[in-house]
């Protein structure tokens, strides 16, 4: 069938129909292989309908180039390439030269794409227009890689939202108070100068950015490719681009993704931001690029009871070097921004130069956490879960603390002199583990933790297992001093007991 299609398109025999075949033909690896052996790698043939009058005949022949991926044909496709006026065949051409060395043309890509870049499209020349864009960043980025950008605007007056546990919000904003903060409901707004007063911060899940000019988008269509116009023109208008230029090294292009939050169906949500970010790459002379993989900023829309939508930006430019030692982590480990608030939440009922003990350490993040709200004496971490304890190991080496580490059930554990903090997140009801056993593990847990913690010792309890917990309390050894609501939705509270003389 193969060498069929190869005699009636060198026979001029309706050629596109042949090269379409011929082009769906060789998809399977076999029957490229016999056109191949039957081209005896000689391609004139193609070369020459590179030239050819009719430009769907130019274009699947350079798709056909493609897939054969000879590097000789790399100079024909480029030369195509140059004098194709057809903006619906470069895209082939293109697509083409990925598969080759092409970086000879790297250059003349580049001057390319700024020339592309730089000119008004009509209406229907967009799409096509738009598609050379995409391919020509991507042979460019193959072969320089994605630049990344510099951040420098920490001086900088600027407005910015962080993100908290919403029950909570109140432990942030404890902390920055001097950069007129403010608590709203889902975290603390402030105006600063100083960002790297709050970068350190542990207690924040996210840091967001406002814009002066465009803080909320207002939509008024009821379409949504409609509605994408609205937003996407006025993050055109605003002073995003700007803002971006000011607090960074390098210049554009910056590379950003959309992401939309609320309940917005799925499909019409993908149709939103698509059509959003190829507007805003045209309106913006491709100063923001959209990119799914190796984007630096993210323009969050939140929707708002006026149904319209909050603006918020993310910078990944800026480096979060908060939890850097947490390079290891399990299924069941906590997230280091949990375990910060944790600690700040039951601080005041530590003492300096504790001695503490993680029964249940995982990979030590609760133990570390500890540690950087108030300096501790020895602290000792327990697990059964071998490759849990090499990671805490490795975790705690790059948060530069001690802990001694023990690869053994805490049931088992003795020691020679008791503790003043008893800290953990305990085991909870997931995979093999079912109630029943759990309230075991708890019934068990009170009465070993008293071997270890001294009287009037403190235990930080993180619990998704709060009934078991309240209903297995020896009372008699234990006294619950506060308890914190975590997450209402996922079941999480905190819980501080301490040790009392037995009744």
């Amino acid at each position: 069938m193969v060498r069929e299609y190869l005699e009636k398109i060198k026979e001029n025999i309706d050629v596109r129909k042949n090269l379409i075949d011929l082009k769906a033909a060789i998809a399977d690896q076999t029957k490229k292989h016999a056109m191949l052996y039957a081209l005896g790698n000689e391609f004139g043939i193609f070369y020459k309908l590179l030239e050819a009058e009719d430009p769907k005949i130019r274009k699947n022949a350079a798709q056909i180039l493609g897939k054969i991926g000879n590097k000789e044909s790399l100079d024909y496709l480029y030369q195509a390439y140059e004098r194709e006026d057809k903006l619906f065949v470069r895209g082939s051409y293109l697509t083409a030269m990925k598969e080759m060395d092409y970086r000879k043309y790297l250059d003349r890509f580049k001057e390319r794409l700024e020339q592309v870049q730089s000119y008004e499209p009509k209406e229907e020349e967009k799409k096509h227009r738009n598609e050379e864009i995409k391919l020509l960043r991507e042979l460019v980025t193959a072969i320089e890689g994605t630049k990344r950008h510099t951040f420098t605007g920490y001086e900088k007056v600027t407005k910015i939202v962080l993100l908290t546990n919403r029950n909570y919000q109140s432990v942030t904003f404890e902390q920055m108070k001097s950069h007129r903060a403010k608590v709203f409901g889902a975290g603390v707004m402030a105006r600063t100068a100083d960002l790297k007063d709050i970068l350190p911060i542990r207690t924040y899940t996210e840091l967001l950015f406002v814009l002066e000019d465009k803080n909320v988008l207002q939509i008024h269509s009821k379409k949504v490719k409609d509605q994408a116009t609205e937003l996407a023109n006025q993050i055109i208008d605003s002073s995003l681009v700007t803002f971006l230029k000011e607090r960074h090294k390098e210049n554009a292009p910056f590379l950003f993704r959309i992401e939309c939050k609320g309940a917005m169906d799925r499909k019409e949500k993908s149709i939103l931001t698509k059509t959003m970010a190829q507007i805003i790459e045209e309106g913006t002379k491709g100063e923001l690029v959209n990119s799914t993989s190796h984007y630096e900023i993210e323009l969050r829309l939140i929707p708002n009871k006026e149904g319209n939508y909050n603006f918020l930006v993310k910078l990944f430019t800026i480096p979060d070097e908060r939890f850097s030692y947490r390079r290891n982590a399990i299924a069941s480990s906590i997230h280091p921004v949990n375990a910060a608030l944790l600690m700040e939440l039951a601080k005041d009922y530590f003492t300096e130069k504790a001695q503490i003990l993680d029964p249940f350490c995982g990979v030590g993040t609760m133990l570390v956490e500890r540690q950087k709200v108030l300096p501790v004496g020895d602290m000792y971490g327990i697990d059964i879960y071998g490759k849990g304890i090499e990671a805490a190991r490795e975790n705690t080496a790059l948060a530069n603390i001690r802990v001694n580490y023990i690869n053994r059930d805490f049931f088992d554990f003795t020691h020679e002199y008791l503790f003043d903090e008893l800290i953990t997140n305990m085991p909870r009801i997931m995979g093999q583990k079912d109630k029943k056993e759990i309230t075991c593990i708890y019934k068990e847990f009170w009465k070993k933790a008293k071997e270890h913690l001294k009287i009037n010792g403190i235990l930080v309890l993180f619990t998704y297992d709060r009934d078991i917990l309240k209903q297995t309390l020896r009372k008699e050894w234990y006294t619950i001093l506060e308890e914190f609501e975590i997450s209402r939705k996922e079941g999480a509270y905190l819980f501080v007991c301490r040790r009392i003389d037995e009744v």
